[in-house]
């Protein structure tokens, strides 16, 4: 089958005589004819007539050689031009930013440390030329803080360590100016003492005088003598106190002053 129908192809190809005379006049008349010239495209238009003539030959030399090809078999496809290399240009990451990590260290707490008053003692310092401690007898004088500018207290702390057979308290209150007596008082039983208040030598005298067969029992005791004053801040720089005691262990004396 396919030999015959290569033979009869063959034979076509041999018979054909394609009119050159024919196909040239046709192309004269179409360029001649003034009609015709809007079916021209523009780029034909504009080349030479002789160039026309030399494509119309090219295409029957073609129409010739596709006929001789055919009785040969099947024409090779033509070549097809190797599609031009696409270069994909490369994408450059931007580097990332790098993470800057802080070195430095917090300013270390200094160390050092200021140093601490030493605490003070609750107890007022007596004054230089006091003694408050004595055989069994402690003391301690001081001003009230609910003293005011018209009115004061001021107290005597007295701590025995022994009991006391024969006991003389007095606070010389110095006069500054309008001292007069308000009051006095005592933690230890009244009727255990004859107590006087009296001006002695520029000062208000108190005094408290344990009564014959009475005893002060060991123990912390107070004794306080209030009286008015001139208006204002008084001082208490020449206010003093005296303590005499008798005891198992024998005769004891405190005094000192009255500290704020």
């Amino acid at each position: 089958m396919n030999d015959e129908i290569s033979r009869r192809l063959r034979e076509a190809a041999e018979a054909h005589e394609p009119n050159r005379a024919r196909i040239l006049a046709r192309v004269e008349r179409g360029v001649a004819d003034p009609t015709v010239r809007h079916r021209v495209p523009s780029i034909a238009r504009s080349w030479p007539r002789a160039a026309i003539v030399g494509l119309v030959a090219a295409g029957t030399l073609a129409t010739g050689g596709l006929a001789v090809a055919a009785m040969g078999g099947a024409p090779s496809p033509p070549a097809v031009a190797p599609a031009p290399a696409v270069t994909t240009p490369a994408v450059t990451t931007p580097a990332a930013s790098p993470v800057v990590t802080s070195t430095s260290t917090p300013s270390a707490r200094s160390t050092s440390r200021t140093p601490r008053p030493a605490p003070t003692s609750s107890r007022p310092t007596p004054p230089p030329d006091s003694r408050s401690q004595n055989g069994p007898l402690w003391s301690q004088g001081s001003l009230d803080p609910k003293s005011t500018i018209y009115w004061a207290q001021s107290n005597l702390i007295l701590k025995t360590t022994e009991p006391l057979t024969s006991l003389t308290v007095e606070l010389r209150i110095a006069q500054t100016g309008n001292v007069r007596n308000t009051g006095r008082w005592r933690t230890l039983p009244s009727e255990d003492f004859t107590v006087t208040v009296e001006e002695s030598a520029g000062a208000l005298l108190y005094r408290w005088t344990l009564n014959p067969g009475r005893t002060v029992p060991t123990g912390q005791h107070q004794f306080a003598a209030q009286y008015n004053h001139a208006t204002g801040v008084r001082k208490t720089k020449r206010d003093t106190y005296n303590v005499h005691a008798q005891s198992p262990a024998g005769r004891s004396t405190v005094w000192g002053g009255f500290t704020r």
